[in-house]
């Protein structure tokens, strides 16, 4: 394997040279039972074909309506205590609203695991990392079934990170129990499928645009149209509850940025949703620099790969300097990290390891900040990831005034397919005055 840090390198293996080198069958192996030969897995025609079809369906017009989001920010405020001050895990309710967001984009309806999650009462019944072998996808309780589906979801990813760090040991690890994690998915999002089929053909319409029922028009084959949307999901899903999971940690410990960003969006927004656009969001110009800060510490994909195809060269890393051309085989891997390459001195300076919104004021990036990937492959829905995480953000900090998290307590994470905090984001929350 090879290791990278190099813009240039990074540049030429996602772009100039991307014929060189492809995703590679060792992770078509460890990710195909769940996601199949998607558009996040499939290589050359399968790849071009996929990107090709969902291209159009990513459109910035397709993103412009935020009142979508706001019931599900509505169940995000109803699971947040009503006391001032009490200390919650804010990250298991993020990933929640972004699963609920992600099967109402994809399904045509939500999975409302946020709501599934709380009794009758409000109290919450079921956590993230908990389990309950009484769900399945035959029980008759709906509910019971959504909050199935996000418990095998939650665990196949699980398993699919732990396959990925095995790399070529991985058939050595028994795959039962992945394999019913699998099955519980599959079986539940065939029932949406479905559903979006006979839509299709009994020309009926939900009245806003599902992703699932664009597809369906495109794609006769119900296996194919399951592999495309649990590929979307697994990158709508993950990577934005990754943004807010760090940003509110960063909040949290940076009181002046906090008020800085509350008083914008106070005096852009008040206090009220009826101005909210994906447009009015995105010229919030603090709020912008205090995500991109966020993508830039802690970026959603922290490490990725890619396999040489043929013999070739890497632009520099070679000879005595490092600055000659670098070799590469066929079949060689290559490792890029992000995460690392966000956090280099020779591009953001000497305080390269601080949260400081403020130095995106008239910045221009290039291949030394790569959030959503690049070239040919960047990140479709990297519009959508952010309208909505800027969404979020925005309603948080018209209802709350204040944010505090536990005293030298470190934001620590953990880098799988995906950055993640393995102790969540632990923090209290106080009410703005009405």
């Amino acid at each position: 394997m090879v290791h990278t840090i190099e813009p240039a390198n990074i540049q030429a293996i996602l772009a100039t040279q991307f014929q060189d080198f492809e995703l590679g069958e060792l992770r078509r192996r460890q990710t195909m039972r769940l996601l199949g030969n998607g558009i996040f897995t499939a290589d050359g025609k399968a790849w071009s074909w996929a990107r090709a079809l969902m291209r159009p369906q990513f459109a910035r017009v397709q993103v412009e309506d935020m009142g979508v989001l706001e019931p599900h920010v509505q169940a995000l405020f109803d699971a947040i205590p009503e006391d001032d001050g009490e200390l919650i895990e804010l990250s298991e309710l993020l990933y929640r609203l972004t699963l609920d967001t992600a099967t109402e984009f994809l399904f045509g309806e939500s999975i409302n695991s946020q709501r599934t999650a709380m009794g009758e009462d409000g109290t919450k019944i079921l956590s993230l990392g908990e389990k309950n072998s009484t769900f399945s996808p035959a029980d008759d309780n709906k509910g019971k079934k959504q909050m199935g589906f996000s418990e095998a979801f939650n665990g196949a990813l699980e398993s699919i990170q732990y396959r990925m760090r095995l790399g070529p040991l991985v058939w050595f690890v028994p795959p039962i129990i992945y394999q019913k994690q699998c099955n519980v998915v599959h079986t539940f999002t065939d029932e949406y499928v479905n559903l979006a089929y006979h839509r299709l053909n009994n020309k009926e319409s939900t009245g806003r645009f599902v992703l699932g029922d664009a597809l369906a028009a495109e794609i006769q084959d119900p296996i194919e149209l399951r592999t495309q949307l649990l590929n979307i999901l697994l990158a709508g899903r993950d990577t934005t509850a990754s943004l807010l999971t760090f940003t509110f940690l960063l909040l949290a410990r940076h009181t002046r940025v906090w008020n800085r960003l509350r008083l914008e969006i106070i005096a852009k927004f008040g206090t009220s949703t009826e101005d909210i656009t994906f447009t009015r969001l995105k010229n919030l110009r603090y709020l912008q620099w205090v995500l991109n800060e966020a993508l830039r510490l802690y970026p959603s994909v922290p490490v990725n790969f890619r396999m040489a195809v043929r013999d070739t060269t890497l632009p520099v890393g070679g000879g005595p300097d490092g600055k000659s051309p670098f070799p590469v085989m066929e079949g060689q891997i290559i490792i890029y990290s992000v995460y690392a390459l966000h956090r280099r001195e020779e591009f953001w300076g000497k305080d390269a390891l601080e949260f400081r919104p403020e130095r995106w004021e008239g910045r221009k990036t290039g291949w030394e900040y790569l959030p959503f990937n690049g070239g040919p492959r960047i990140c479709l829905g990297q519009q959508y990831a952010l309208g909505e995480a800027s969404y979020v953000v925005t309603r948080l900090l018209q209802r709350f005034e204040r944010v505090e998290c536990l005293p030298n307590e470190k934001i620590e994470k953990v880098m799988n397919v995906t950055l993640y905090a393995p102790k969540g984001a632990r923090l209290k929350f106080f009410k703005a005055a009405n």
